[in-house]
């Protein structure tokens, strides 16, 4: 879509409706509690999926496998991936505009797999038109970003599933109640990793983008850069302006899961974060190697503070329990590991093998994330990741992130996710383009 195409539409009422009720707040708000609409066991939803890269086709394939579901709209800028894309459901609309399906009174879910700039603009403009959001992870590009988007929830009424599926699954969730049950007595610390190779992008100059892709759209809300090969799809998660590094990429499904073991549901009042570039050498800005720990208080005054780690290193093979992405706890009285690879283990007291495993499969599913979006609407079901979830731990990414940019500690206020530090605060939102029609304001 050009951008004469662009002017041509009535963005104004949405632009000052956004302007108008979706500022930050100053404190973090309760959940919505807004009423859902009523609907029969048998509805059927109609879906449009934004982004069909290879996360986004598998959010087509899934939807068009509900029972209950219909794909109405694909949508995406590269006709290539739109062409593929319209392959993977029955009968959908393949469309280049996401407002387009925006502007369908009948679409009831929105599908949110684009490039990590666009999540909380398009979910904005989702929920404003009515529609519930089911968006990948992580559910922002800043922390300024998944203020809005909780706040836009509690507004509007409409759900938000965040795309951390592991909440959807049953081992997880058994394993999750083993701690609130004290298995391992009082969690106190919580250390999760993302350890993996994933090779360096190279280097690359400005260039000419692709046929068939829509780069000024892609682009977005997000200030405009020239083209680049090693700065287009996949490859944008490493990149500042469009990405979160591997810490939003993946290491978030871990974070998340620390987070929700540790029992912490408010952002840390301290973060300490090294790390860097030490072993790749090529244009990609985001450290392939960090540690970062947040303080969390622990809310008994006879144990003081509780800790969640996280280790990133993406030149690595040789993981911590055998497994590139896990999760490990330290309780009181015992220590617990899980991994959504499917593996688990529980000792207690002094190094002490507990027999014991969840019932349920320890891996996350998509497909069992969407089921439960759909019954969470239909009134008959808790959302599992709703956008305060996702909110609390994509922020542990965006500050792991900022602490390895500024090479520091800092404090950080739970309440109004601020930092007496005004270079982290500086990092806590990003400049949009000015005048775009999808820029959060």
């Amino acid at each position: 879509m050009s951008d004469q195409a662009a002017t041509r539409r009535e963005d104004t009422p949405r632009r000052e409706f956004l302007k108008s009720s979706t500022a930050v707040a100053g404190t973090a708000l309760a959940l919505s509690t807004a009423p859902l609409r009523a609907a029969g066991a048998n509805e059927r939803f109609r879906v449009g999926v934004i982004g069909l890269g290879g996360q986004g086709r598998a959010h087509v394939r899934s939807w068009d496998g509900q029972e209950n579901a219909d794909v109405a709209y694909v949508c995406d800028l590269d006709e290539v991936r739109l062409a593929e894309g319209v392959k993977e459901a029955a009968n959908p609309k393949p469309v280049s505009d996401l407002r387009q399906i925006l502007d369908d009174k009948d679409v009831d879910i929105v599908s949110i797999a684009t490039p990590d700039h666009w999540h909380t603009p398009a979910a904005l403009l989702a929920l404003e038109a009515g529609k519930h959001v089911y968006v990948e992870k992580p559910c922002s590009h800043n922390i300024r970003e998944g203020r809005m988007l909780v706040e836009a929830q509690k507004r509007t009424g409409k759900l938000v599933q965040h795309g951390t599926q592991t909440r959807s699954s049953a081992g997880q969730q058994e394993a999750i109640q083993m701690l609130r049950d004290g298995v391992i007595g009082e969690v106190m610390v919580a250390r999760a990793w993302d350890v993996q190779f994933r090779g360096p992008i190279g280097r690359e100059q400005p260039s000419d983008p692709p046929p068939g892709f829509d780069y000024d759209t892609w682009i977005g809300p997000a200030p405009m850069v020239p083209f680049q090969k090693n700065r287009h799809h996949y490859t944008w998660h490493w990149w500042y302006d469009f990405g979160t590094g591997d810490a939003g990429n993946d290491g978030v499904h871990e974070i998340d899961v620390a987070r929700w073991g540790l029992g912490v549901d408010t952002q840390p009042s301290r973060v300490s974060s090294l790390g860097g570039k030490y072993v790749h050498d090529d244009d990609q800005q985001f450290a392939d190697t960090l540690t970062s720990v947040f303080e969390y208080p622990s809310g008994d005054s006879t144990l003081g503070t509780k800790q969640l780690i996280f280790e990133l290193r993406l030149w690595s093979t040789n993981y911590p329990e055998n497994v590139d992405n896990g999760v490990e706890f330290l309780g009181t009285d015992g220590r617990m590991f899980l991994s959504k690879r499917g593996k688990f283990q529980l000792w207690a007291g002094r190094n002490k093998k507990v027999d014991r495993q969840p019932e349920g499969a320890l891996g996350g599913s998509v497909s069992d994330h969407q089921r439960n979006l759909m019954d969470a609407i239909r009134g008959k079901a808790e959302l599992r990741a709703d956008a305060h979830t996702g909110h609390l731990s994509a922020s542990l990414s965006h500050l792991a992130n900022i602490g390895t940019r500024l090479n520091r500690s800092f404090d950080f206020n739970p309440e109004t996710e601020q930092s007496t530090d005004a270079e982290v605060n500086a990092l806590l939102g990003r400049e949009y383009r000015s005048e775009h029609w999808g820029a959060p304001s």
